[in-house]
């Protein structure tokens, strides 16, 4: 598709227990790795202790769906979690620190409104000329980083480069731009899901009736192309993907049933399936309740998985 968006990157779900996170997506049908957790010493002989936001993603070819969650006093750490030691030079590591520190602390304010999607990324194969469009569209946004993240393949660990900007304050959560994900790199982990699921296709965004218009004009700067109608939503066409932003009265007529937690909220993601029968069948075996939407697609409706309804289309 033309433009500097080619499609979702990633869709991010900010949970309390990554115990509990980790079964619940596991039953749902994802293949989901341990998590890893960036830790230090924080005194002299001491051992590596966890400490700030911790991650692991279900994979799919060109995009992923991530687990979330803030490392607090209380909460588990699954046992097989992975802590990733932070390692930089010494006039470096307190500015990791800072930034580790600065992403937990917003996670954890998203936490606060409710358990659920707080992160929605899109794809860019270009980032240097997405930052640039954004800028001159008065969009604010922290300028392009770039981290490096170690990553098992089957030849060995290598260091991967992200190359990502974060749009400036949107009340929904952390959204932002990431470069294309490394295809050599990507191929190392797509791993076989048991519901089938092969893409992240979509994401619903709800808003309060009288802010669809402003919403959709917001995203349209970000996106840099313009929205269609479709009933009360309006939907943006991406790469093979879509994100529909609804207005809270037509939530229930999207996905029956649902309700937002709060104004406005990311509410549900959509997953690509090879078969939606073999899907339901999973789900139906598991116990997972589910729901249909208009158009036929099975939903695991939000109460059902951890504040952010799961779409199988």
């Amino acid at each position: 598709m033309a433009g500097d968006i080619s499609g979702l990157h990633h869709a991010g779900h900010v949970v309390e227990d990554m115990t509990a996170a980790l079964t619940r997506y596991r039953e749902l049908g994802f293949t989901v790795p341990a998590p890893s957790y960036p830790a230090m010493v924080r005194r002299e002989g001491g051992v590596p202790e966890a400490f700030g936001a911790a991650n692991t993603h279900a994979d799919f070819p060109r995009n992923f769906l991530e687990l979330a969650t803030i490392v607090r006093e209380g909460n588990r750490i699954p046992a097989d979690a992975k802590l990733v030691p932070l390692q930089a030079p010494p006039e470096v590591l307190p500015r990791l620190v800072e930034r580790v520190t600065a992403t937990s602390a917003g996670l954890a304010a998203h936490l606060a409104r409710f358990e659920g999607l707080h992160i929605l990324m899109f794809s860019a194969p270009d980032i240097d000329a997405a930052a640039a469009r954004l800028s001159a569209a008065g969009v604010g946004h922290g300028g392009v980083n770039t981290v490096k993240r170690p990553v098992e393949t089957e030849t060995g660990i290598v260091a991967e480069t992200v190359r990502y900007l974060e749009i400036d304050d949107p009340a929904e959560g952390r959204v932002g731009i990431v470069a294309d994900l490394d295809p050599a790199i990507q191929s190392t982990r797509r791993p076989a899901h048991p519901n089938g699921a092969q893409d992240l296709v979509g994401a619903v965004l709800c808003v309060a009736d009288g802010e669809l218009e402003n919403t959709t004009a917001r995203y349209g700067s970000y996106l840099g192309r313009p929205a269609r109608p479709d009933g009360p939503a309006r939907v943006f066409g991406l790469d093979g993907a879509r994100l529909t932003i609804v207005p809270e009265s037509g939530l229930a007529a999207l996905l029956p049933g649902e309700r937002p937690a709060a104004l406005p909220a990311l509410v549900a993601c959509t997953v690509a399936v090879r078969d939606l029968g073999t899907t339901g069948e999973f789900l139906r075996d598991n116990g997972i309740p589910t729901r249909r939407t208009p158009s036929g697609d099975l939903f695991v409706p939000a109460a059902g998985a951890l504040g952010a309804a799961i779409v199988f289309h």
